[in-house]
């Protein structure tokens, strides 16, 4: 199986508090399965309930950390906080396919940012790091590909080729996108203070079952981290 993701040191006077659930999944011999079709509604309906508890104090946090590194919460929020305000604007979410729905359910049923990678598109182990502002991110505007740089200062994950994602969870970049069940993928649950610990390892519970309902006998490793 896959190398777990680096926190750079650079980290930890933005979020002294961030940890977080990395599940790497290889399912290149697993089978096809299937996942409860209103997984997503579901989770909609909870967190248009208010649910969990923890949310708004665990969403405010993420937006505290945001402004350590300069960026604007309310313009870029958290993808967390994203996924809450179109649930709370449109009352659900579309579904995009049955991976991205996982995350997502899991996203809103735990108030926690949650990324889902292409593994097999990394060159190199996933880092979080600031950036120096040179970094290469591939992204789409107006249906054309382009390359964009980040703001120097900013969180991103990165791999050895560029950006990933930036301004830590706000935006993934399309090299590495998930967009299929199959071959290595890589899944991160982002969490700060404000969230019980046990709550993490629910909602990384929560993950892994839904993986292993839609890619049955895939290889999991799973593992918690966070600033050493």
């Amino acid at each position: 199986m896959l190398e777990f993701p680096i926190i750079e040191k650079e980290i930890a006077p933005i979020a002294p508090d961030f940890r977080a659930v990395s599940i790497i999944v290889d399912a290149n011999a697993a089978t096809q399965g299937t996942m409860a079709r209103d997984i997503l509604e579901e989770a909609c309906d909870f967190a248009r309930a208010g649910g969990p508890q923890w949310s708004e104090a665990h969403l405010a946090s993420w937006g505290e950390v945001y402004t350590r590194f300069g960026a604007k919460p309310n313009r870029t929020p958290c993808s967390a906080q994203a996924l809450k305000k179109r649930v709370e604007r449109d009352g659900r979410l579309p579904s995009i396919n049955p991976i991205v729905d996982l995350y997502n359910a899991v996203s809103l049923r735990f108030a926690i940012p949650v990324g889902g990678e292409n593994f097999d598109a990394y060159v190199g182990v996933p880092r979080l790091s600031v950036s120096d502002g040179t970094e290469q991110f591939d992204t789409t505007m107006n249906g054309e590909a382009i390359i964009e740089r980040p703001s120097k200062g900013e969180v991103i994950w990165r791999d050895d080729v560029g950006v990933t994602c930036r301004r830590w969870n706000w935006r993934q970049g399309t090299r590495t996108r998930l967009d299929a069940i199959g071959g290595r993928m890589w899944f991160i649950l982002e969490s700060l203070g404000t969230m019980p610990e046990e709550a993490l390892e629910e909602a990384g519970d929560m993950l892994e079952r839904g993986l292993r309902s839609l890619a049955p006998e895939c290889e999991i490793k799973r593992q918690t981290i966070g600033i050493v």
